[in-house]
């Protein structure tokens, strides 16, 4: 009875986890490999410096859009759990997550009424100066959107996170004398370095792979989403799409492996 009760929830699940994720990897894998003269496509991948530097760009982007999400979402997220009962604290939180109501695209095109050549950043620099300043068509846009796109997600695990804190811990450095910073640093910090792994994974994973955000900001830059769709759709270069798909998903899981290590080392330090 029990291998029966077994099997009755593994099979969909395997099911499940063979049609939509583990046949479409091994058939995007295998596209990489067909040849184009004498070439196969991963060799062109690796060999351009086109896609080296689209991919680069995409890396050095997501590493910063995550860095800056951390930095702004971690004392926001402090501030909000450790205060919960003042006034406007709904409005406030509604207002944090009110990014998540719309797509890549609705937030590229705010980024345009900000810092795009019709935007209020240029039209104020202009009156100004005389030249207007837009840089939303480049990567600091691109960083904006991704930031706006990720702060949310990560101020509400931080929050969480933070509320789950043992308070006594607080307590107990406090009547030993410890000061804000050293409790920050020795009690808080550790025991938030958890979500501060999974909001940051999850803001990089998020940027490497955003489409609709890179599709209305990118006029200026290469990034990896882009080129993947522009050797899909508009040059039918169906085997150098799947090989950089590929190479997107590899240097995602790389840079992830690299910082969850990184923090299991910590923590082994730290015990």
């Amino acid at each position: 009875m029990r291998r029966r009760g077994w099997w009755w929830f593994a099979a969909p699940a395997a099911a499940v986890f063979l049609a939509f994720w583990l046949l479409p990897m091994v058939a995007l894998a295998w596209l990489g490999t067909e040849t184009r003269d004498g070439r196969s496509a991963y060799l062109t991948v690796l060999t351009s410096y086109i896609y080296w530097r689209s991919l680069v760009n995409t890396v050095l982007l997501s590493l910063a859009a995550t860095v800056f999400t951390l930095l702004l979402a971690l004392p926001v997220g402090r501030f909000l759990a450790w205060h919960r009962s003042f006034a406007g604290r709904s409005t406030l939180v509604a207002l944090l997550t009110f990014p998540l109501a719309f797509p890549g695209v609705v937030v590229g095109f705010f980024i345009i009424l900000l810092a795009g050549r019709q935007g209020i950043i240029g039209s104020l620099t202009k009156w100004i100066s005389g030249e207007p300043v837009v840089f939303a068509y480049g990567m600091a846009g691109l960083f904006l959107g991704y930031l706006y796109f990720s702060l949310p997600r990560a101020i509400g695990m931080i929050s969480a996170a933070a509320e789950g804190l043992d308070n006594s811990l607080l307590e107990a450095g406090r009547s030993l004398g410890a000061s804000a910073w050293r409790r920050f640093v020795d009690i808080e910090l550790p025991a938030l370095t958890p979500a501060l792994i999974g909001a940051g994974a999850m803001s990089f994973a998020t940027s490497m792979g955003a489409f609709g955000t890179a599709f209305t900001l990118a006029a200026q830059i290469d990034v990896l989403p882009l080129t993947i769709y522009n050797e899909f759709t508009n040059y039918a270069n169906i085997p150098v799409a799947a090989a950089l798909s590929v190479l997107l998903g590899v240097a995602s899981w790389a840079v992830m492996y690299a910082a969850h290590a990184y923090a299991g080392q910590r923590s082994g330090a730290a015990a």
